[in-house]
Formats: C-alpha cells, structure tokens, sequence
C-alpha cells in the first residue's frame, strides 16, 4: 500500500527576497545555505521582482520499433539549464556580465577638462568570459542557495530604452558542465529535504 503524500504548507516556497551573485570562475563557493560568502563573489545589486527564472532541461531522444505504435525506450543524451534576471543597476561589471565580457577604458574629455569618461567595446568572438553565478533566496527563515559554478552569456542583448521608464540589462546564463565539478547544486536548510 502507498503511503499518501501529506499536505504541508510550509513545504511552499514564497520567495521574499531575492539575490544574485556573480564571481570569477574558480572562486570558492559557500560550503552551507547560511555562512557568509567567500571572498570575490560581487552581489549584481537591484533586479525587477519578476525576471529570475532557473530551468533545468534534459534533452530524450527516444527508440521506436516496428513492434510498437509508441517508443520502446526513452534516453537522455544531454542536460542543459539557464539562468535569466533583469538587471536594474547599470555600471561596469553589470555591464561585463550582461555581454559577456568586453572592455572598458577611462578617456579624458575632448579639451582636457571636465568628468572622466569611459568606453565600452563588447568582447568579440571567442572572447567571451566564464563566470560562477550564485543566486540566493530566502522565504522566512529558510534559505536557499542555487551554486553554478560556471557559466557564460548565451543571447543577444535587447535593451528597451523608454522615456521616463526604468531600463534593464538582461542577464541570460548558460550553464556549463564539466567532468570535475557538478554543473548545478542547491544548498538548504530547508528540513523539509531531509529524507526519510
């Protein structure tokens, strides 16, 4: 006999803050869901309230026989995830993150007198920069922590520049695995992931 799932409210998640941070690839991730960050890892700052999405996708392909209407055997023959978040603070490693590298280099203003100016130049084909991300959340008490420990920018950038509206860089990650490393964890304490 099944033992019925019991219904828990406090196994939902509400998700009352959230944040997102970036460091070089190879920094030392946290070791619980609770200590403080190492040393390296730079917080991406404001982001809209609705733009965090993770997906965790596994690609099938799957065996069909002339015996059968329907496959006789499905397989996974690779993983992929993302992760996107609409950035609200613009400035230099935002920026960076946005493209996936780039350069940005301190000019003097024309006549010599005036503010610092500065120069951006988005990174060319393989050029691109890898990067560990770490997104938090936290819901009461409980905290979680998604550790990618490498990923790199996978789409183009449309930036909606609008009169009088907030302009967002949007962040889109993809993230990339290795033979070493895992290409995704969550760390929690959460006690509802406590097996039984």
């Amino acid at each position: 006999m099944t033992t019925p799932v019991k219904t828990n409210a406090t196994e939902t998640l509400v998700p009352g803050r959230l944040y997102l941070w970036l460091a070089p690839v190879g920094t030392a991730a946290p070791a619980d869901a609770t200590i403080a960050l190492p040393a390296g890892w730079r917080s991406v700052g404001h982001t809209t309230e609705d733009s965090l999405k993770f997906n965790s996708e596994p690609n099938f392909e799957q065996l069909k026989s002339a015996q059968s209407d329907f496959p006789v055997r499905n397989f996974q023959t690779s993983d992929s995830a993302t992760v996107e978040m609409d950035l609200l603070q613009w400035n230099a490693p935002n920026f960076k993150a946005v493209y996936g590298g780039g350069t940005i280099t301190e000019i003097a203003p024309a006549g010599g007198a005036g503010a610092k100016h500065y120069k951006f130049v988005p990174p060319r084909i393989g050029e691109r920069t890898e990067v560990a991300a770490l997104l938090e959340v936290f819901d009461g008490g409980r905290h979680y922590r998604f550790v990618y420990p490498k990923a790199t920018q996978l789409e183009g950038v449309s930036n909606d520049l609008q009169k009088g509206a907030g302009s967002k860089l949007p962040l889109r990650l993809g993230v990339l695995g290795g033979d070493d490393t895992d290409a995704w964890y969550l760390l929690t304490d959460d006690p509802a992931f406590k097996e039984s």
